[in-house]
């Protein structure tokens, strides 16, 4: 395992977004353990989603990847989703599934998985053309830049989502409150942030290339979210038995917070 922190640089340079994919989203039989977390991942963003108050106008996905799982239940909440990422070749593997362009990473799977959850598997069509149509717009960003879409300025959400992100960007805890303060004024007071971590992750691979994750506890995770400037109402954590080269990760922590009125 890597003791090395991966500097945003490396991810700019070496992450490809395809051999991630592959590796961790085909829902391919040889990757029993990558489906495992999958589809734990997509459980805990239904049961996330199914909440009331999850709910509103504008969602902000900080540090997409070249994925969309994470808004297959969330794109049924909100009007508009507005896509983040830092590395160029994320964002162009995410608009080239977005504009459905040719040669685009196959998501059909992933999205039948989560509509059987919702009650109806054969909806899948529909619903890839509801995230597509809802996603206004893919942006750079930098988690640990007090705006993250400099020199862009939002309007502050109604919810922030992200998934698998802020522990691979983060190669310390004060970092990663740090992070989590800079991502929480994207948010309106009163609204959501949720969130999906690993938990005591050090390393991820795929493609030959190792890249850093840092290890965090749940408790450590909701004292950040809390000293970001928001409650925790949700948090739970998902134990794995599985044993796999590709990652060290002992579990994934769902969580959903709400932000404090100033």
């Amino acid at each position: 395992a890597p003791a090395i922190f991966t500097e945003a640089d490396a991810y700019q340079r070496c992450f490809n977004p395809r051999a991630y994919l592959e590796q961790y989203y085909s829902m391919s039989d040889s990757k029993e353990w990558a489906n495992v977390f999958l589809r734990q991942n997509l459980k805990g963003l239904h049961k996330i989603f199914s909440l009331d108050e999850l709910k509103g106008r504008t969602l902000i996905d900080v540090g997409c990847g070249p994925t969309i799982y994470q808004l297959l239940s969330a794109c049924e909440h909100f009007e508009e989703i507005i896509a983040l990422d830092y590395t160029d070749q994320n964002r162009r593997e995410l608009e080239k599934w977005l504009r459905n362009e040719e040669g685009a990473f196959d998501w059909v799977p992933v999205v039948k998985c989560v509509c059987e959850l919702e009650g109806d598997r054969e909806k899948w069509a529909e619903k890839q053309e509801k995230v597509r149509k809802k996603v206004k717009q893919v942006l750079k960003c930098d988690v640990t830049k007090a705006n993250p879409t400099d020199p862009v300025s939002l309007p502050p959400a109604d919810c922030i989502i992200s998934t698998l992100c802020l522990e691979g960007a983060c190669k310390d805890l004060p970092t990663f409150r740090r992070a989590l303060r800079n991502v929480g004024t994207l948010v309106k007071p009163g609204g959501h942030l949720v969130m999906v971590t690993t938990l005591r992750t050090t390393f991820y691979t795929f493609g030959e290339l190792v890249f850093s994750g840092l290890h965090l506890e749940k408790h450590e995770v909701e004292a950040a979210v809390e000293a970001a400037g928001f409650e925790v109402k949700l948090s739970e954590a998902q134990q794995y038995t599985l044993s796999t080269e590709n990652m060290d990760s002992k579990g994934t922590l769902v969580l959903v917070a709400r932000k404090r009125p100033s």
